[in-house]
């Protein structure tokens, strides 16, 4: 699997220079090093050090890698906040993000166990959404095809077709159509820094 290092960066216009200083401020309070951090993120320590000093954008991928390590959502990375932990989300308050070509909206409240995402996957991004670590994963496509690996099996799902897997099970997913793919994305988190422990070898290193 690609590192999320890899994952090409934002294009013009996506600006998330908010996200930097957050970056820093909860891998501290997480206890990590920037070379700890990085290490189990599957990126440089140089590279991490750029996206805290907002010289680079983070990718959707490595938002979620970089939430599951420090025991967070991403919603939290993003300095987000709902107030008083609304149950419902209106999509006149789903702001778009964007993030390494990838767009995704948040369709549930932050701080909780299971996140939501509303998300369009462009054609040609490669590399994982997620990597290994505990818990589970629901997929539904809206639109499009939508080509997911899990373990040593490729799936190609279309329009209405779902998936719902232990996340255990090493996956990858990518649009398989050139006009991209848009999904409903649910999944948990492992909400502790001890996430860490759980994300099996980063690229380089043996198992």
């Amino acid at each position: 699997m690609s590192s999320p290092e890899n994952e090409p960066g934002p294009g013009p216009g996506e600006d998330l220079t908010a996200v930097a200083p957050q970056l820093r401020a909860l891998r501290r309070r997480a206890s990590l090093t920037l070379e700890a951090a990085a290490r189990a993120a599957g990126l440089s320590p140089a590279h991490l050090s750029r996206l805290e000093t907002g010289q680079r954008q983070p990718s959707l991928p490595m938002l979620l890698a970089l939430a599951r390590i420090y025991g967070t959502t991403v919603s939290e990375l993003l300095g987000e906040t709902v107030a008083d932990q609304e149950a419902v989300v209106r999509a006149s308050d789903m702001e778009p993000t964007r993030a390494g070509g990838w767009t995704y909206w948040q369709a549930g409240a932050p701080g909780r166990g299971m996140q939501a995402l509303r998300v369009h996957v462009p054609h040609g991004a490669q590399g994982d959404i997620v990597r290994v670590h505990p818990g589970e994963e629901w997929l539904y496509v809206l639109s499009g095809r939508l080509r997911l690996r899990l373990g040593d099996t490729t799936h190609v799902l279309a329009t209405g077709d779902s998936a719902h897997f232990d996340s255990l099970t090493p996956h990858r997913i990518a649009a398989a159509d050139h006009g991209g793919t848009d999904l409903l994305f649910v999944h948990t988190l492992l909400q502790s820094p001890t996430a860490t422990l759980c994300l099996g070898p980063t690229p380089g290193e043996m198992p």
